[in-house]
C-alpha cells in the first residue's frame, strides 16, 4: 500500500473526516490493499495523534469524539477483511481504565484490534471501580484482563487491583496485562504483572504467542 493511502486515512481521523475516512476505507478494498497497514498505519495512527493532542489539552472531548466516529466508520468497512494469519484463538479479554481515569482512547484501540484478531472482549469502560472489575471478572471468567490507565495518580488504582485479584483467587489460569501512559516495564514488573503492552501491535504479537504456548501443551 502506498504511504499516501494510509496517511489520507491517518488525516481523515484527525479532521475529523468521517466521508473521507470511508471513502478512504472503501478504495482500500475495492484496489485489494494491505487492510492490516491501513488499520495500524492509517486509523490507529490517526486516534493516537488524537490521543495526544487531548493529553497537551490542545483539543477537547468533543472533537475526540468526532474523530472516533470517523475511525470506526472506516474500520467498520475494514474489519472484515482484516487477516488473522488462521489462528483464532476465540479467548476472551476484558478490558477497562481503572477508578478516576476517563481517558480510554488506547484502550479503545486495544480492543478493536484485539477483535479483528479473533478474541472477543469484555469492556468494562473508563473510570471503573475496583469492585466491578472483581466482580466482571469472577462473572466472565476471562482469559485475559487487561488493566488501563494514563495517569500518575491512579497507578495506585492499577497496584490495588492486582493484589485484590490475587488474594481473592481470581488470578489461576489467567494472565494480567497493564498499559496507558504513566504505566512502565518497570511498573508492571513491580507489581506482578504478566505483560506491559507499548501498544496494540505488540499486545497482540504477545497474546497469540500465550495462546500458541497452551495449544503446545
Amino acid at each position: 500500500m502506498s504511504a499516501e493511502i494510509s496517511e489520507r486515512l491517518k488525516k481523515a481521523v484527525v479532521n475529523m473526516d468521517s466521508e473521507i475516512a470511508c471513502e478512504t476505507a472503501h478504495e482500500i478494498v475495492i484496489k485489494r490493499l494491505d487492510v492490516t497497514e491501513a488499520v495500524i498505519n492509517g486509523l490507529n495512527a490517526g486516534m493516537r495523534e488524537v490521543a495526544r493532542g487531548y493529553d497537551r489539552r490542545e483539543i477537547y472531548l468533543p472533537q475526540v469524539l468526532a474523530s472516533a466516529n470517523a475511525f470506526y466508520a472506516a474500520f467498520d468497512i475494514l474489519r472484515p477483511y482484516l487477516p488473522v494469519d488462521g489462528y483464532s484463538p476465540g479467548k476472551r479479554l476484558l478490558i477497562g481504565v481503572v477508578e478516576g481515569d476517563i481517558h480510554d482512547i488506547g484502550k479503545n484501540l486495544i480492543k478493536v484490534m484485539i477483535e479483528a484478531h479473533g478474541y472477543s472482549s469484555v469492556d468494562l469502560g473508563r473510570d471503573v471501580p475496583i469492585d466491578d472489575f472483581l466482580e466482571k471478572i469472577e462473572k466472565t471468567r476471562p482469559d485475559f484482563i487487561a488493566i488501563s490507565t494514563l495517569m500518575t495518580p491512579t497507578l495506585r488504582g492499577v497496584r490495588d487491583l492486582v493484589q485484590q485479584i490475587r488474594e481473592k483467587d481470581l488470578l489461576e489460569g489467567r494472565k494480567i496485562m497493564v498499559g496507558g501512559g504513566q504505566v512502565s516495564q518497570e511498573f508492571a514488573d513491580e507489581i506482578g504483572a504478566d505483560f506491559y503492552g507499548v501498544d496494540d501491535r505488540d499486545t497482540i504479537t504477545w497474546m497469540n504467542e500465550q495462546d500458541r504456548k497452551d495449544v503446545g501443551r
